[in-house]
């Protein structure tokens, strides 16, 4: 019991992560029968089931494909995690889920169902690279220190915003990249990750100008 409380500090600042991994896990747990409620499904959102818009980016095709983007989560949080607070984590994370549930039934008619945290995922990508560009860049006065030495300069951020958008890029011109579809056990809806990309700008640019230096 004495732990506890050193435990609960250091899950604290990741809490946001955990959670997510949290019901991505239970609901495939609960199997097919929990996807074909929960899915994003164009004829059901438009019968009523709104509620789809939401819960279609917490359930997967497969443990492959959880698999995927659970890894996905894990860089990202771990490149960007401490770029926002918790709560702009989670308001981001619903406006972008809300955001590619909306470009797939206004843009992409044609799609009948869609799973997946992908889009999600290439949203917060962004929103975390753009946060840390943010940042105040700082010299560094110590013979070796990782903290300050991230701060010196963006080129890694610079790297990841041109390898995300390249990315995307490939993806709209040629389709999804060579071995994620066999990996994920299904079609990659490459729009999706369009739609994540471009609501992950839009979602974090506000909190960025709003946010003091």
């Amino acid at each position: 019991m004495s732990n506890f409380p050193l435990a609960a500090r250091h899950i604290q600042p990741h809490i946001f992560p955990v959670v997510i991994v949290a019901i991505v896990i239970l609901i495939a747990l609960v199997g097919a029968d929990a996807q074909q409620i929960l899915r994003y499904q164009r004829p059901s959102i438009f019968a009523g089931e709104v509620w789809r818009l939401l819960t279609a980016h917490f359930v997967h095709l497969g443990w492959g494909h959880l698999l995927m983007n659970l890894v996905a989560l894990g860089l990202i949080w771990g490149l960007a995690g401490r770029a926002l607070r918790t709560s702009a984590w989670l308001v981001i994370s619903l406006a972008r889920m809300a955001g590619v549930s909306a470009g797939l039934l206004i843009f992409s008619p044609a799609l009948e169902w869609y799973v997946g945290l992908s889009g999600m995922l290439h949203g917060l990508f962004l929103a975390g690279i753009m946060a840390n560009l943010a940042a105040p860049v700082h010299p560094c006065t110590h013979s070796i220190c990782a903290s300050c030495t991230a701060r010196a300069g963006h080129r890694l951020e610079i790297i990841l915003l041109l390898a995300l958008c390249g990315k995307v890029a490939w993806e709209q011109l040629n389709g999804p990249l060579p071995g994620s579809a066999e990996f994920a056990g299904g079609a990659v809806i490459v729009d999706a990750h369009f739609y994540g990309l471009v609501g992950g700008l839009a979602g974090v640019l506000p909190y960025l100008l709003a946010r003091k230096p």
